[in-house]
């Protein structure tokens, strides 16, 4: 790549909901710029972004790919990013260490799901955009319906920078708003165009585009607008100039139209990429949090100290683990150690890699700008910040969505089950939107994610790569027990076996409390009755009994149990014979007090667009869910419910399909509430037979 400067590099992420062919537009830049002989397909599996066996296997794109090629002298990071939502994760991570977005649209299917992501992404962190129109060759394809598109649904900033020749089949090249120069493309797939004149019947079009174009680049630079407003003809070199500011400080959105497959319109986009797209220098100072907690900034100086943000993790079963970093500032060279911030650790590296797919290619240093693959850093994690011994700021970590769907996890083998801790460690590292913990109420290994997609392919990876089978299966609700009103009972647990037995003797009162008080004791013993050494035994066998209720063995709360009377041997008495003694009472005690079931109850907040609002109440309802309120949020309704546990468990399978994928939800427990009466019974019974099947498995 010969010598670099920060100057001259572009670090860019593309984005695209999937299947507008964001894969495809990188195949024809890395064919444009003569990287490879020719464009690989996504049906044939051998392009170079989508190098996963997985994204082979599916045709889709899973996991960022880094792509690094020279194009006009200058060196380009593209950052390729998935296009569907449950992979959002390398989407937002994408864009946190960009410098800009080229967000692709087909002008076939609009603005889509993932679009409005990627835009509200580019949004959070202030990085310039730039759309690209694609498969505009295609049937029933429109550009000025997907310019008005863009414009009605994600900003008023999208100007056209260029416009298209022909529609559809007959769709052969394009022409620039300022410059008036067309590019005449073969439409084969080949890299041949001519540059000639516009054509007449564009003559009207491109000037009023030109003259909306000029009036809001003119905005960054008073001079400029000045002139412009008193009728002189700006010259192109200046205006060039202010579209480069026009679009660093997102007052323009410049918008191309093209075809990757057909291989029309990605020289102009290149161009632009090259030309107007900001360097690493151009950027604002990255905010970082020093060792007092104070926010500092972080210039994008390559004489600086080093730092990196680590936003990938890769662990590749042959190289092992690389850790990608984007630079931020200084320059590291290999004679150098990092200093792993968060974790305050610091590792020797063997090389620096320049990725390309999943080809390496080692360099001797890296700088401002630059995106780039460290092999086996052993303590780094996503989101840590790399740097050199003496730097004191961590960048803020990147913040990835919850996860949103569930499975419980069962090894099908005992051996399994031992390779299984390694595999689910090995993901964890890839992966942040990914979840892994055990419930201790229900015994469930809980493997969460971004829905039933991003699962699937977890699971599947953990098979192919680890050799490690999973069942799975929904997730158990954990539900309690408690009770209704008061009750009284007695407790005896008497035992003669020929020399000493064992004898404990107490009466205890269960009284209901309100929901989340939790389990109270009270000693009301007089007279000794009970002698002293012995009530914390009572009290202890009580709340182990309290663990396994006597509806359906679910952990009893919400009571108050009063220890009042009782009877003792003073040779056969024991803290055991109590503690059975007591679980005894609180088990008869429970059963006439009138136990119900409770389930838990969650907090649900949906957003959504508001043509789908009256279908999600509708659903949220039919879950026995009970709507709190509605408030608006931008061009979104959010809807606040409270909806039982158990009926949430596939809610992000459902509220997908119902809102074509632009709702999303979160949701956080409440509190407990009783199971109406003919659900509870069904629960019951289900757990009843459950234990019976159990029995007589000989589990």
């Amino acid at each position: 790549m010969g010598a670099r400067k920060p100057e001259d590099t572009r670090t860019i992420a593309i984005a695209a909901h999937g299947g507008a062919g964001k894969t495809s537009l990188v195949e024809a830049m890395l064919y444009d710029v003569n990287v490879i002989s020719r464009m690989g397909r996504i049906e044939e599996g051998n392009t170079v972004s989508d190098f996963d066996p997985e994204e082979q296997k599916r045709q889709i794109s899973i996991n960022t790919s880094i792509i690094t090629f020279d194009y006009k002298d200058k060196t380009f990071f593209i950052l390729d990013t998935p296009g569907y939502a449950d992979f959002v994760g390398d989407l937002r991570s994408g864009m946190r260490v960009a410098d800009s977005a080229v967000i692709l649209i087909s002008g076939v299917d609009g603005v889509e799901v993932q679009t409005e992501k990627a835009f509200d992404f580019a949004d959070d962190f202030s990085i310039p955009v730039v759309f690209f129109v694609n498969k505009l060759d295609r049937d029933n394809s429109d550009y000025n319906a997907i310019l008005k598109e863009i414009r009605q649904v994600l900003t008023d900033r999208a100007i056209s920078l260029y416009l298209p020749i022909g529609k559809e089949s007959n769709f052969k090249g394009v022409v620039n708003v300022l410059t008036g120069k067309a590019y005449l493309y073969k439409g084969d797939g080949s890299k041949d165009y001519e540059e000639t004149s516009f054509p007449a019947e564009l003559e009207e079009e491109l000037a009023l585009e030109r003259e909306a174009l000029i009036e809001r680049i003119v905005e960054v630079d008073d001079d400029l607008m000045m002139r412009y407003l008193e009728g002189e003809e700006l010259k192109e070199e200046e205006l060039i100039v202010a579209l480069k500011k026009a679009i660093l400080d997102r007052i323009v959105m410049p918008v191309l139209p093209g075809s990757a497959i057909a291989n029309v319109g990605i020289f102009q986009l290149l161009d632009v990429m090259s030309d107007v797209l900001p360097s690493p220098l151009d950027m604002f100072p990255r905010k970082a949090i020093d060792a007092e907690g104070e926010e500092v900034e972080v210039k994008p100086d390559p004489d600086g100290k080093f730092s990196s943000l680590c936003f990938k993790v890769m662990v590749d079963p042959y190289v092992g683990k690389l850790s990608f970093v984007r630079v931020f500032s200084g320059t590291l060279t290999l004679d150098q150690s990092v200093y792993v911030v968060n974790k305050k650790t610091e590792e020797r590296i063997g090389s620096l890699r320049f990725m390309r797919g999943k080809d390496g290619k080692d360099v001797k240093e890296i700088t401002v700008g630059d995106i780039a693959a460290i092999p086996k850093l052993q303590t780094a994690t996503v989101g840590d910040t790399i740097a050199v011994k003496g730097v004191d700021f961590v960048f803020p970590p990147i913040q990835f969505p919850d996860p949103v769907y569930s499975l419980a996890i069962v090894p099908k083998s005992r051996a399994d089950e031992d390779k299984l801790s390694n595999a689910i460690h090995r993901i964890l590292e890839e992966d942040p939107t990914l979840r892994y913990e055990k419930n201790a109420e229900t015994g469930d290994h809980l493997l969460s994610g971004m829905g039933d997609l991003h699962l699937d392919i977890v699971l599947s990876r953990i098979k192919e790569r680890y050799g490690v089978e999973l069942e799975t299966r929904l997730p158990k609700v954990p539900y309690r027990e408690t009770i209704r009103k008061p009750a009284k009972a007695q407790g005896r647990y008497k035992k003669q076996t020929g020399g000493r037995g064992q004898y404990g003797d107490v009466w205890l009162e269960l009284q209901p409390l309100e929901r989340g008080a939790g389990v109270e004791f009270e000693d009301r013993i007089v007279g000794g009755v009970v002698p002293k050494q012995y009530v914390p035994a009572v009290e202890k066998g009580l709340r182990e009994a309290a663990q396994k209720g006597v509806l359906a063995g679910y952990p009893a709360i919400d009571f108050k149990a009063i220890l009042y009377d009782g009877s003792y041997h003073e040779v056969d008495s024991s803290e055991m014979a109590f503690k059975i003694a007591a679980s005894m009472g609180f088990k008869k005690c429970f059963v006439e007090a009138s136990p119900v079931l409770l389930e838990p109850i969650m907090n649900v907040e949906v957003v959504v667009p508001e043509e789908y609002l009256g279908d999600v109440m509708g659903d949220l309802n039919s879950r026995r869910g009970r709507i709190m309120g509605i408030e608006g949020r931008g061009r979104f309704q959010v809807v606040k419910a409270q909806v039982p546990l158990a009926e949430m468990f596939r809610y992000a399978i459902v509220l997908r399909s119902m809102t074509s994928g632009r709702g999303n939800f979160s949701m956080e427990f409440s509190h407990y509430e009783e199971v109406p009466q003919d659900l509870a019974k069904k629960i019951i019974a289900q757990v009843q037979a459950e234990g019976e099947g159990e029995a007589a498995s000989g589990k």
